[in-house]
């Protein structure tokens, strides 16, 4: 990777020429005057963004997680929230895996394209696809038309990814993707085609056409991420290269651009435009929207730079593209992704509050709660009257020691305090009710109550362990919560009147939960139930470096 040379000072000075300009300005407008990164705080990977009149759609990647897709809906590219979903369910040719959403608006009709995994069986992975969906409005409903492409027979690729819509320069419609063949041979070159669209854009047409590929140092064995616009003359193909996603990530953002779609393209000789600073690492895979007054903004993801940034997830950040006197677009001359910037509208104060709580007095839940896919959430999870919410075990299935059904929340930091009063209920002592820091089933750890015991339990991998296990102090429902630290470190407790609580063993590594999520669960023989009186999840400190 090739990394910007300026100084740590140098980087430092547009933050402070930004800050100074606040200073100046009366109280008022210096609400109005900036936003602070992330706009969209937590993991929400991959955004995509249009605009639509006043309004400003965006989606992003929700990986092994359901609901798939979450619409985001704002009025000043600071403050968003979800409004629905793309796909409830998923289309019976899935099995895993949604990436990289791409929302289009073309000719009153709004498209998806997107990548998921294809079913091929019990054992077997699945091949990675493009698809995508159609809708008369932003919100849906959404109608799915099932993959465009998947494997491409003669290259060794484990199929396709991360699909971009454009029309070329005579009108005509095309699709955009990566060939995904690094994953299977890191080596080989990873190929960007283009390949012509039916005019409704369900359909491909004629030949495919590779466009551009992994040619630089910097890129490494990666291109990916398309996203093209056009402007005076030209097509800009804004790409990320590198590794994207872990701690081992080393991504940026490049932009290449050509008179025709089809090329012949020219890479930016000041290529990566978008790279690591002091505050973030990783940045990339975004899309551009316009601003009433014509200003171009990209919204895209980043890691923090602090410990308990793979915790997190990638969270999404705002910056203006601006463009210089030979064409070339610059993104915060070149000094990485902004903290504080000046907003792009007239309202710009964000309003998401940190803590998050739920009393479930809905008829359902929230739209900010997940669940894992593979869970059949219609049977599984319910609110139910009185304010509770329910997760019960599906009879006839095998039960799960400890997450048999899961409900959760993405964090925005890995510093937080999160409290529930929970009970398990059910004829068999194997019904449990808990609470847990979970990405997945075999990376989650938990405190959870049932047969008259509270118990302490961490996974990794194929290795559970029981870490703790003590007599409840009362039958019925319990206080149970969990303190992280830096996204690393977890400290659990109970309590009977949710005054007084006692520790439970000793703190526990949890390190090896990336894109956490705060879990509610309930586990047990099938027809167990975890019943939930409310969820309170509050950020303590901001993290460290």
């Amino acid at each position: 990777m090739l990394h910007n040379p300026q100084t740590p000072n140098a980087r430092l000075v547009p933050l402070f020429i930004a800050i100074l300009i606040v200073l100046c300005l009366p109280a008022a407008a210096q609400e109005r005057a900036v936003y602070k990164n992330p706009v969209i705080p937590g993991d929400f990977p991959d955004p995509s963004v249009i605009r639509i009149g006043e309004d400003y759609w965006a989606l992003t990647t929700t990986g092994t997680w359901a609901p798939h897709f979450p619409i985001l809906r704002s009025r000043d590219l600071i403050n968003w929230r979800i409004v629905s979903y793309v796909f409830h369910q998923k289309p019976v040719w899935v099995k895993s895996d949604f990436w990289a959403p791409e929302i289009i608006h073309d000719r009153g009709r709004f498209l998806v394209y997107y990548t998921a995994r294809r079913d091929e069986g019990a054992g077997k992975a699945g091949t990675l696809c493009v698809a995508v969906a159609t809708a008369p409005a932003p919100t849906g409903p959404y109608s799915d038309h099932g993959p465009l492409v998947c494997q491409i027979p003669e290259l060794k690729n484990v199929g396709s990814i991360d699909a971009f819509f454009i029309r070329d320069e005579q009108n005509t419609p095309y699709l955009v993707w990566k060939a995904d063949g690094n994953d299977a041979e890191p080596d080989q070159p990873t190929s960007i085609f283009a390949q012509r669209l039916s005019e409704d854009g369900t359909k491909l047409l004629g030949k495919r056409k590779e466009i551009l590929r992994n040619t630089e140092p910097w890129e490494r064995h990666v291109t990916e991420g398309s996203f093209i616009l056009r402007r005076s003359g030209w097509f800009y193909h804004f790409y990320s290269g590198n590794a994207c996603c872990g701690r081992g990530c080393d991504y940026a953002l490049g932009v290449a651009r050509a008179r025709k779609l089809l090329g012949p393209w020219e890479k930016s000789k000041n290529n990566p435009i978008l790279d690591d600073n002091e505050d973030w690492q990783c940045p990339g895979h975004g899309s551009i929207v316009s601003t009433p007054d014509g200003r171009d903004f990209l919204l895209y993801h980043s890691y923090r730079r602090r410990r308990d940034t793979f915790s997190v997830g990638r969270e999404a950040l705002l910056d203006e593209v601006r463009w210089g006197a030979d064409g070339w677009p610059m993104i915060n001359s070149g000094r990485g992704p902004t903290s504080l910037a000046p907003g792009p509208l007239d309202v710009s104060k964000a309003e998401n509050s940190a803590e998050f709580f739920d009393g479930f007095n809905a008829t359902q839940l929230g739209l900010e709660w997940q669940w894992p896919m593979f869970f059949k959430q219609e049977a599984r999870v319910e609110v139910a009257g009185g304010g509770y919410l329910v997760l019960e075990s599906p009879k006839g299935s095998p039960g799960d020691e400890w997450t048999g059904t899961v409900a959760a929340r993405r964090i925005v930091s890995g510093d937080f305090v999160a409290t529930t009063l929970a009970e398990a209920r059910g004829a068999s002592p194997q019904s449990r009710a808990g609470l847990s820091a979970y990405s997945w089933r075999d990376r989650s750890i938990g405190i959870a109550v049932g047969g008259s015991k509270v118990m302490l339990w961490r996974r990794e991998g194929k290795d559970t362990q029981t870490l703790a296990s003590i007599d409840a102090p009362r039958a019925g429902a319990l206080y149970l919560r969990m303190t992280a630290k830096d996204g690393e470190l977890y400290r659990f407790a109970y309590s009977a009147d949710g005054r007084d609580w006692t520790e439970l063993g000793e703190p526990v590594n949890g390190s090896h939960i990336e894109g956490a999520h705060v879990a509610l669960t309930g586990s047990g023989a099938p027809g167990a139930v975890a019943r939930f009186d409310w969820i309170r999840i509050t950020p303590t400190l901001t993290g460290t470096k």
